[in-house]
């Protein structure tokens, strides 16, 4: 391609990619933290109801002799399903009758027990504060709180939706820089929520710029970069997303109050918002969609910040029409979802991909997302799929650039669907191995994250790529949204979740197959480019059986 070669005269992998891309990259790490934010602000203490002689100074003191607090428990709390204090009802009356030594449990009735009618009781060792402690989020207001995760994946949904037309339409940059602000504002404001409606909406409202950001940081590393290197920045991207994960779980250690961790990860997008106005626009877009000057000032801009001097002061606008002569002389396709489903190449290559993004988002989120339901250190569970996250993404990419896209794509989810799969033979008595398939399942899935990315980027062409990479994100949500709904249909079956969990990526990796291999090859600046990549792909594989059966005589 005639910019590709521009590209490369100016600089592909320079002093001002590198800059450029910790740029976005710090972003990156605060974004996922956004995303799994609620493993810590929304975290469940444990908890009783309030009770007057253990919680009223008075009564206390109207006990009848020295009784301790145990005992005051025993006759005010019954016992629940784990033998605990029941965390949702509480004695009408005293049960002095529980302190005989020959008390029972027939010693008291249900009908003696009612719920928590002044509240509840929170233990503060772990969390000094959480919305659940907030907000009474427990007991029959307990469904409130993945509703609360639904409503920020559904804004993030939106916000795929719209983003990637947006970004086609008015540029990469405009978009992330409104992103950052809007995230820094209502990520803040949800600190100070007065109850729990605004905080709803609040977080939704941020939920919105997470895929605007996400989108649009990798395609700016993309098309600012050649096609050899463009696993490196896409896997440095994804790292971006790991090293977020271990930041959240040092940073929730440290700081176990909700409102605090909320202002520590949204605060910094104010100074991400003022020095995003000296990040550069895509040139490559900027070409496609005709503001030839904009597009030459950043040029020069690169070539200078890499030390290309001399390319600088030889760019000029004779060069650029003289180099980009082809994607200029070419009708560019409309930025338009109907030009993604409508044409044949196109439509086929968007309805792949988005299985290979619905599986992640519906794994991934159905697996992780509560972190408590696996009755461990949820600091340390954090801390560990980060952990384990970065080796998964930094060996993709080492395959990617060995064995291309299409193999790593098909392997990495066909993996993780059967990990999961096999768990379904596993039994309950053997939780190690069990663990070791689950987080081999979430590795591979991981690894087709990483692969998807950066395959979409290649699939399609300049002026419909962010509306396909945004497509790809809503249907990520989509899947998100589900898979944690999905652990409900164990009433049924208690194999049917992992069932589900395991066919969604075999499905996925058999659709891959259908795709074309992309590595090596240049980005696609037009519809006309994809097409002549998929000609020459087909004359290719008419030749092989040619040349071999002339190589038989």
């Amino acid at each position: 391609m005639a910019f590709a070669e521009l590209l490369d005269q100016v600089g592909s992998l320079g002093r001002f990619q590198a800059l450029q891309t910790a740029a976005l990259l710090v972003p990156l790490m605060w974004i996922i933290s956004q995303n799994l934010l609620e493993n810590f602000s929304a975290a469940v203490p444990a908890h009783r109801c309030w009770v007057p002689l253990l919680d009223n100074s008075s009564a206390q003191a109207s006990a009848p002799g020295a009784l301790g607090p145990e005992a005051l428990l025993a006759v005010s709390i019954p016992p629940g399903p784990n033998h605990g204090p029941h965390r949702c009802r509480r004695f009408r009356h005293p049960q002095w009758q529980l302190l005989e030594p020959n008390a029972t449990a027939a010693n008291w009735s249900e009908a003696a027990t009612e719920p928590c009618t002044d509240g509840w009781v929170y233990d503060h060792s772990t969390f000094t504060s959480t919305i659940v402690s907030k907000w009474d989020l427990v007991c029959d207001s307990n469904a409130l709180r993945p509703m609360i995760q639904s409503i920020f994946l559904a804004g993030i949904l939106v916000g795929a939706v719209v983003c990637g037309p947006v970004s086609d339409r008015f540029g990469r940059r405009p978009v992330l820089t409104w992103c950052y602000l809007q995230i820094a504002v209502f990520g803040t404001a949800t600190a100070f929520a007065p109850n729990l409606p605004t905080y709803c909406l609040f977080r939704f409202l941020a939920g919105m710029t997470i895929a605007g950001i996400s989108m649009s940081s990798s395609t700016l590393m993309m098309e600012w970069t050649s096609a050899q290197a463009q696993t490196l920045m896409m896997t440095l991207n994804t790292l971006g997303f790991s090293v977020g994960m271990v930041l959240l779980a040092g940073v929730a250690y440290g700081v176990r109050n909700w409102v605090l961790l909320q202002l520590v990860f949204s605060v910094p997008f104010f100074l991400m918002f003022v020095y995003s106005w000296w990040l550069a626009e895509s040139a490559r877009w900027l070409i496609t969609v005709g503001r030839l000057e904009q597009g030459l000032r950043e040029l020069q801009m690169v070539a200078a910040v890499n030390g290309k001097k001399a390319v600088r002061d030889a760019l000029t606008m004779e060069v650029l029409l003289s180099a980009t002569q082809k994607e200029l002389r070419v009708r560019q396709t409309p930025a338009s979802l109907s030009t993604l489903l409508c044409t044949r190449i196109l439509g086929l290559r968007t309805f792949v991909t988005s299985l290979c993004w619905f599986a992640f988002g519906f794994i991934f989120f159905g697996l992780t997302l509560d972190l408590q339901a696996l009755h461990s250190d949820t600091f340390l569970l954090q801390a560990l799929l980060g952990l384990l996250d970065i080796p998964a993404r930094i060996a993709t990419m080492m395959l990617l650039n060995r064995l291309g896209r299409r193999p790593i794509q098909v392997a990495s989810l066909l993996l993780s669907g059967l990990s999961i799969l096999a768990n379904m033979l596993v039994p309950h008595e053997m939780p190690f191995l069990r663990a070791v398939l689950a987080l081999l399942g979430i590795w591979c899935v991981v690894s087709s994250f990483t692969c998807t990315t950066i395959y979409s980027g290649e699939l399609f062409p300049t002026p419909l790529r962010m509306t396909a990479v945004g497509l790809g994100h809503m249907v990520n949500r989509g899947g998100a949204i589900l898979g944690p709904l999905v652990r409900l249909l164990d009433v049924y079956h208690p194999s049917l979740p992992l069932l589900l969990y395991g066919a969604v990526p075999v499905l996925s990796g058999l659709a891959a197959l259908l795709l074309p291999e992309t590595q090596g090859l240049p980005l696609p600046d037009t519809l006309q480019d994809v097409q002549n990549q998929a000609v020459k792909k087909a004359m290719h594989h008419t030749r092989e059986p040619s040349v071999l059966k002339s190589t038989q005589f």
